[in-house]
C-alpha cells in the first residue's frame, strides 16, 4: 500500500500545466477574476523574490494567450499611426500592445538586441498616441492596455541587498542603489500609465474597473523596490490615482496602513517608506475638520510608531512632516504625538535622538498653552537628560530649543514648574561638561532663566545647594559606615582552616 502512495505521489506534470505562463505574464491575469480569486493573489513580499530571471521573452497577446518562455515570438513590422486611416487606429493600437506584452530578460543586454528595442519604440509610440485631446479610447483597448502594463510591472523583484549578505544591521543609506536592468521599458511603461491615469480623456467610472483593487495592491507591492527611480515613479502614479479615484481612497490608506505595521511590528525591512509618507504628506494636508476618528487612530497605531524602526532616519524628513501636519491641523493632538516621541525616545541612538529633538521642535511651535501643560513634566526630564548628555550634538540640540521664541513663550508661562525640572540638568553642565559649545550655550540659557524670573532662580539656586550639601553629607555617612564595617571584619577572629561556610 505504501508502495502504491508513493507511486501516485510521483505523477508526471501534464502538459497543460508545463507550458502555462511564467508570473510575468499570468500575475495580473489572475486579478481579473472573481474577488475571491483577486484577494488571494494580491500580496506580493519578499518571500516571494525570485533570483531566477525568465529564460527569454514572452508575449502577453490581448487574448490573454501566451507564447511559450524562451521562445522568441515573431515580432511583426506596424506602421505608424500616422499612417493609417483614424478609424483604424484603435485596431493598430491593440496589435502595437501585444508587441510590447513581450517581456524580455535584461540580465544579458545583447540577447534579442534588436527585439528590445523595437518594444521601446512602439512603447514611445503608444505613450505619444494618448497624449490628451487625442480622443477617449475604447473599453477594449483600456482593458488591454492595462493588462499590458499589469504584464511588464507586476513581477518578482530581485533580492534585497540583505537577503543576499543576510546582514541586519547594515545602515540603509549607507547601501548603494540598485539600479534595475530593464529600467529603459519600465520607465516607458511608467510614462504611459502616468499618462493615461491624468488624462482628461480617461473616465473614472470606467478606468475604476480596471485600476482596481486588485490593481493598486500590486502597486504598493512594488513600492519595495529597490531603485529609487522605480519608487519615485509609483509614488507620482498612486498619488495621482488617490486623487482620481474617490472610490479608492479608504482602501489606499489602508494598505498604506497594512504596510507599515508589517514594516514596524515583523520585518523593520522596506525601501519604499520614505515614498509612502510623501505620499500621506499630501494626503494629511487635505483633511477636512473635524478630523475622523480613522486619522487619529492612524495617527496613533501607524505613524508615531515609525519612531521605534532602527532605519528610521531613512525616512524621518518625511515622518516628522505627517506628524507635524496633524498637528497643525488639529494642535490638540500635540499631547498625544508628545507623549509618544517619549515614549519610542532612543535610549542609545544619539544620531535619532539629534532627529527627535528637531522633530519636537516643530512640534512644540504648532502646540498651544494647554495642550503644553499636560506633557510639559515628562518632556522637560527628557530634555534636562538630553542637556546632561556626553554627546555633545545632543546636548547642542536639545540647548537650541531655547533659540525658539514660540517654545521660551511657553516655558516662560510655566517657568515654576519648568525652572525646578531643568536647574539642576543647567548646574551639572557648567560644573563639568567637557564640550566648550556646551558650556556656552548653557551660560546663555542659564542668564535667560535670570532674566525671566531672578527671585524663582534664586530660590532653585539655594535648592540646588542645599541638595548638594545633602547629596555629600549622605556620601559621607555611606563611606563612614563602610570604614566601620572593615574594621570590624578585620578585627574579627578568622576561621579555622578546615570550616567551610555553607550559604
Amino acid at each position: 500500500m505504501f508502495n502504491k502512495i508513493m507511486k501516485r505521489g510521483g505523477r508526471k506534470v501534464p502538459k497543460s500545466e508545463a507550458n502555462e505562463p511564467t508570473i510575468f505574464s499570468t500575475a495580473y491575469r489572475s486579478s481579473t477574476g472573481s474577488p475571491a480569486a483577486a484577494a488571494s493573489n494580491v500580496t506580493v513580499n519578499h518571500a516571494y523574490r525570485s533570483t531566477t530571471a525568465t529564460a527569454g521573452p514572452q508575449l502577453q497577446a490581448p487574448t490573454g494567450s501566451a507564447g511559450s518562455p524562451g521562445v522568441l515570438p515573431q515580432i511583426e513590422n506596424l506602421p505608424l499611426f500616422r499612417d493609417v486611416p483614424i478609424p483604424d487606429r484603435q485596431s493598430l493600437f491593440l496589435r502595437k500592445l501585444q508587441i510590447c506584452s513581450i517581456v524580455f530578460d535584461f540580465s544579458d543586454s545583447l540577447k534579442f538586441a534588436r527585439e528590445k528595442e523595437t518594444k521601446r519604440q512602439t512603447l514611445v509610440e503608444l505613450f505619444d498616441f494618448i497624449q490628451p485631446g487625442s480622443g477617449r479610447l475604447s473599453e477594449l483597448v483600456q482593458e488591454e492596455l492595462i493588462r499590458m502594463i499589469g504584464t511588464n510591472i507586476f513581477r518578482c523583484l530581485p533580492p534585497a541587498s540583505h537577503e543576499n549578505t543576510g546582514s541586519e544591521s547594515a545602515d540603509p543609506e549607507e547601501e548603494d542603489s540598485y539600479l534595475d536592468p530593464s529600467w529603459p521599458h519600465l520607465q516607458c511603461i511608467y510614462d504611459l500609465l502616468h499618462r493615461y491615469v491624468v488624462s482628461s480623456d480617461t473616465e473614472t467610472k470606467v478606468a475604476k474597473r480596471y485600476i482596481d483593487h486588485s490593481f493598486v495592491l500590486r502597486l504598493l507591492d512594488l513600492f519595495d523596490s529597490e531603485d529609487p527611480r522605480e519608487r519615485e515613479y509609483l509614488k507620482t502614479i498612486l498619488h495621482r490615482i488617490y486623487g482620481k479615484f474617490m472610490v479608492h481612497r479608504p482602501f489606499i490608506r489602508k494598505a498604506i496602513n497594512n504596510i507599515f505595521y508589517r514594516f514596524i511590528f515583523e520585518t523593520e525591512r522596506h525601501s519604499g517608506i520614505g515614498e509612502l509618507l510623501e505620499i500621506l504628506g499630501s494626503i494629511i494636508n487635505g483633511f477636512a475638520l473635524p478630523m475622523k476618528e480613522e486619522h487619529k487612530l492612524f495617527l496613533v497605531r501607524a505613524l508615531i510608531p515609525l519612531h521605534k524602526p532602527k532605519s528610521m532616519s531613512a525616512y524621518h524628513q518625511q515622518l516628522s512632516y505627517c506628524i507635524t501636519q496633524f498637528v497643525e491641523k488639529d494642535f490638540k493632538l500635540a499631547d498625544t504625538v508628545i507623549r509618544g516621541l517619549l515614549k519610542y525616545w532612543p535610549v542609545t541612538n544619539c544620531q535619532k535622538e539629534v532627529l527627535f529633538l528637531g522633530e519636537l521642535e516643530e512640534v512644540l511651535e504648532a502646540t498651544q498653552s494647554a495642550e503644553f501643560q499636560r506633557c510639559m513634566v515628562q518632556l522637560f526630564k527628557q530634555i534636562g537628560r538630553c542637556l546632561n548628555s556626553s554627546h555633545f550634538q545632543v546636548a547642542e540640540r536639545a540647548l537650541f530649543l531655547w533659540n525658539n521664541d514660540h517654545i521660551v513663550t511657553l516655558i516662560a508661562q510655566n517657568r515654576g514648574v519648568i525652572f525646578p525640572i531643568i536647574f539642576d540638568a543647567l548646574e551639572k553642565n557648567m560644573q563639568s561638561h567637557w564640550n566648550q559649545a556646551v558650556h556656552g550655550l548653557t551660560a546663555n540659557v542659564r542668564k535667560m532663566f535670570l532674566d525671566m524670573d531672578s527671585e524663582l532662580f534664586e530660590e532653585c539656586q539655594q535648592k540646588h545647594v542645599d541638595e548638594e550639601a545633602k547629596a555629600k553629607s549622605q556620601e559621607e555617612r555611606r563611606q563612614l559606615a563602610w570604614r566601620r564595617l572593615e574594621a570590624a571584619a578585620a578585627a574579627a577572629r578568622p576561621l579555622p582552616e578546615d570550616m567551610v561556610l555553607v550559604s
